[in-house]
């Protein structure tokens, strides 16, 4: 009897799937902190222009941003207006979020420790910058009201609704002055948070989080039951920032989650061992709709692509954001000895530590492809904020 009936379920499945009336498929790419150190500033300020250019700092992962259908970083400086400062209380040039908009992210995430560096004023002109950009964000606000319409951060594209949230550990014991509102990593707030993203029926309930041990290359024992916690009440990815190093990543093929739980840097001014890179964390979803109204969403693949900052002297100083792949195949070079020492021993310590640590997601020998589109696809792809 239980066979004949195990039969029975496994014909249903395959006649569902038979039938199925539309599969789509999306990209996502995720990268860690986006920093704006003092030698960043400087090395983007053009003297002969007065202007500030961030453009040939992301020259090189353009490519990886642009192909995926989602990108989305981690702001981790204000956009106060001058004077424009670094550590430790971050002011960045207009320039690095119209250059993040032009490279091709989708939406970023701005709750974290350096998010009131600059008081109110400070985050009220970074969510009006954002807002002038027309690039989609989430984790601060400006008040209830703000929080109240556009949280959780709804994206759309490709026929796919993804639900986006946002957590910091703190503010560096900064107080957020009223009517701001930073949202933090309270358990309380995330339960109801993530009730009502379900309401909203998303295909894919994302968690971005800025917590752990700045430094430590494995997750805290906090980072592990917050992350368990996002699981059970709905998110299928968590995606951590704030430790400045590199963290394991694990795709959890029979629960359809997914977690990283810290991408390191994907551009700051350290220089220090772990610190001088990052990783881009790359998934791709497939949905199968049966109906209108019935459908499955699931995670068909994940991957990491390691990149790497150089910082360059002379004529051409600047910062350069390298994806490994493309350094590993020679399609760019890097000529200064000292500077390739560095980059072997990052790479090393990354591969080390992921081929010990991570649970089925494997690194990414060349740069994804676009997806292509499908008939169910929205036509030239939605992206916005739901009020």
């Amino acid at each position: 009897m239980m066979k004949k009936n195990i039969l029975t379920l496994m014909l249903l499945v395959y006649i569902l799937a038979a039938n199925a009336q539309d599969t789509t498929r999306l990209s996502l790419l995720f990268v860690g902190d986006i920093m704006g150190h003092d030698s960043q500033i400087a090395a983007a300020y053009n003297a002969a222009t007065k202007k500030y250019d961030y453009t040939s700092c992301f020259q090189y992962v353009k490519p990886y941003i642009e192909n995926a259908d989602l990108a989305i970083g981690n702001l981790e400086v204000t956009l106060a207006g001058p004077p424009h400062k670094g550590y430790p209380q971050f002011s960045s040039p207009d320039a690095l979020a119209q250059t993040l908009k032009a490279v091709g992210f989708d939406a970023l995430v701005t709750a974290n420790n350096h998010c009131v560096d600059r008081g109110r004023k400070g985050l009220e002109r970074t969510v009006m910058m954002l807002d002038s950009l027309k690039i989609p964000h989430t984790g601060t606000f400006v008040d209830t009201v703000s929080r109240m319409n556009d949280y959780p951060l709804l994206l759309e594209k490709n026929g796919f609704k993804l639900a986006l949230l946002n957590y910091t550990y703190g503010t560096n014991g900064l107080p957020v002055y009223k009517p701001n509102i930073v949202n933090r990593l309270d358990t309380a707030t995330m339960h109801k948070d993530l009730r009502k993203a379900k309401e909203f029926r998303p295909d894919v309930i994302i968690v971005f989080t800025h917590w752990g041990i700045e430094y430590q290359s494995l997750p805290s024992r906090e980072q592990k039951l917050l992350t368990e916690f996002c699981f059970k009440h709905g998110a299928q990815l968590v995606i951590g920032a704030h430790p400045h190093v590199i963290q394991p990543m694990e795709w959890r093929k029979d629960q359809n989650q997914f977690v990283a739980y810290s991408l390191g840097n994907f551009v700051s001014g350290q220089r220090k061992r772990y610190t001088d890179g990052g990783a881009m964390a790359y998934l791709e979803l497939q949905k199968i709709a049966y109906t209108p109204d019935s459908a499955t969403t699931t995670i068909d693949s994940a991957a990491y692509y390691l990149q790497w900052v150089q910082r360059t002297s002379g004529v051409n100083k600047g910062y350069y954001i390298l994806p490994v792949p493309n350094v590993e195949q020679d399609s760019i070079t890097i000529n200064d000895a000292a500077a390739k020492a560095a980059f072997k021993v990052f790479t090393d310590d990354s591969r080390l530590l992921y081929r010990k640590y991570n649970k089925d997601v494997a690194e990414g020998k060349t740069a994804p492809a676009p997806l292509s589109t499908t008939e169910a696809s929205t036509p030239e792809g939605i992206l916005r904020r739901e009020e």
